[in-house]
């Protein structure tokens, strides 16, 4: 469902993502990490197609987001961190406006019962500028989801969420992955990675420090002994000055 292959990202000389490359198949869910700085928001802005790709190729299921870049987008859906839906169209219209773009027939059941999932019934006339963070959020679930994409991007999903809708998102993501639909989800929330992601990406400095599963990096990086992600993640990613540059001489 998604391919990166040797993707790098400069901003004014300085790399914010360099050299990365990692592929997704149907029903992952892949856990981005890293700390501030890593480059994580960088490169889900990048295969979303808000940021041009110019060193690298990302390919969308099969179609590359800078040659097929309509054709891409069609396949994927990105929530942001803070969502910011259409001020003057209400919450029903932009499941019709999402359906239209997506071009999904018969999707007004389906908008109900997501209606519903995430608690929104009641809001379903109030427009866009009117929602608090947490239905802005909820929203943005309800339109992904009735896209129905191949691949969903997710950058700090559950951020103004109640314990209630939290645990909506969660059933919903796993949901989600399980019908087929590639997911990445990008969270500083350690525990709820753990806890959902069948892969783990850690990013520091804009690079690549570990692919793979829970299990893998407890055996790569603790000797196979149980740590927490948390306790890997503090491993991995410290950073170590760089030596310093041996002399010269006189």
């Amino acid at each position: 469902m998604l391919e990166v292959e040797r993707f790098s990202k400069a901003y004014e000389g300085t790399y914010a993502v360099r050299d990365l490359s990692f592929a997704l198949a149907p029903g992952e869910i892949l856990g981005l990490v890293g700390p501030n700085g890593a480059g994580k928001t960088t490169t889900l802005r990048s295969i979303s197609g808000i940021l041009p790709v110019k060193e690298g190729a990302i390919r969308v299921a099969g179609h590359d987001i800078s040659r097929d870049e309509a054709l891409a987008k069609r396949q994927l859906c990105w929530i942001p961190d803070d969502p910011r839906p259409f001020d003057t169209l209400t919450v029903a219209e932009h499941l019709e406006f999402t359906a239209a773009l997506y071009q999904v027939s018969n999707w007004r059941a389906e908008a109900v019962e997501l209606l519903q999932r995430f608690e929104l019934t009641d809001k379903r006339d109030a427009v866009g500028g009117e929602l608090s963070r947490g239905m802005r959020q909820k929203l943005a679930f309800c339109c992904a989801w009735l896209a129905h994409p191949k691949l969903v991007l997710m950058d700090e999903p559950l951020t103004g969420l109640d314990p209630r809708g939290i645990r909506s998102a969660k059933d919903s993501i796993k949901a989600l992955a399980a019908r087929g639909t590639a997911v990445i989800l990008s969270s500083h929330l350690l525990e709820l990675i753990e806890e959902l992601a069948t892969r783990l990406l850690i990013l520091a400095r804009g690079k690549k420090v570990f692919e793979g599963t829970l299990e893998q990096a407890r055996a790569e990086l603790a000797a196979g002994e149980a740590k927490s992600l948390e306790e890997l993640f503090m491993q991995v990613t410290e950073h170590k000055p760089e030596p310093p540059a041996p002399s010269t001489g006189a």
